[in-house]
């Protein structure tokens, strides 16, 4: 959310500041080399911080540039983002007040989620997401796919590939009872590679369930196969 903090040239560092950062700049790549280069400068350590600090307040009076401060020194010296409390702060109130709805029944809690957008207000409609007992992802029931019986093995793969729901690339199939062709190891798609040329009909009985892996998912679909 925030954009790292842009480069400055060194020659505006050394001549021509014109920001209180500048002015940080500075003292920690110049005015410390020239007069502590022994001493390895350690971010962590307040009294680097403060001398740092002291010699840009030094030079931002010269250059008649306001705002230098401990926290900003602090903050370009250690290229610190500053955290958005805020949202920490929403999120908080959030939990808690879903915590003692469920707690006391004083309210229906959230039965999905709730959308906060800073910018914009907040956004507190939610609906409960309907689960689909055919999703792949989520469900637990096969899908029911009409195809035509007589079609090969391998024309059933091609079709797989052009179904929206899945393009599918290097499936392989099987049922609970066998193996219809696996793409890996090399040896056992050897075995079942025959499949491809055999009809659905003289694989599979109508109504069965075939179960279809491909390495572009970690899930498995399931097809309820019925002839047409």
């Amino acid at each position: 959310m925030h954009a790292p903090r842009p480069a400055v040239p060194l020659c505006t560092i050394a001549t021509i500041p014109r920001q209180p950062q500048h002015c940080i700049e500075w003292a920690h790549q110049i005015a410390w080399q020239d007069k502590r280069k022994d001493d390895t400068f350690d971010s962590d350590d307040m009294e680097h911080i403060g001398w740092i600090y002291n010699a840009a307040l030094e030079r931002s009076k010269e250059f008649n540039i306001p705002g230098v401060t401990f926290q900003m020194t602090q903050g370009v010296v250690k290229n610190i983002i500053p955290a958005i409390a805020s949202t920490n702060a929403v999120i908080a109130a959030a939990t808690t007040s879903e915590a003692l709805k469920i707690a006391t029944s004083c309210n229906p809690f959230l039965e999905n989620y709730m959308m906060y957008a800073g910018e914009e207000g907040v956004y507190t409609y939610t609906f409960e997401a309907e689960k689909k007992s055919d999703c792949p992802v989520c469900g637990n029931l096969a899908r029911k796919l009409t195809v035509n019986g007589d079609f090969t093995l391998e024309e059933f793969i091609e079709m797989l590939g052009e179904r929206p729901e899945a393009q599918l690339k290097k499936p392989s199939l099987r049922t609970e009872e066998k193996t219809l062709y696996q793409r890996f190891p090399p040896q056992l798609e050897e075995q079942t590679r025959a499949n491809l040329k055999l009809k659905l009909r003289d694989l599979l009985t109508s109504g069965q369930e075939v179960a279809v892996s491909d390495p572009a998912y970690t899930i498995d679909f399931r097809f309820q196969l019925v002839f047409a």
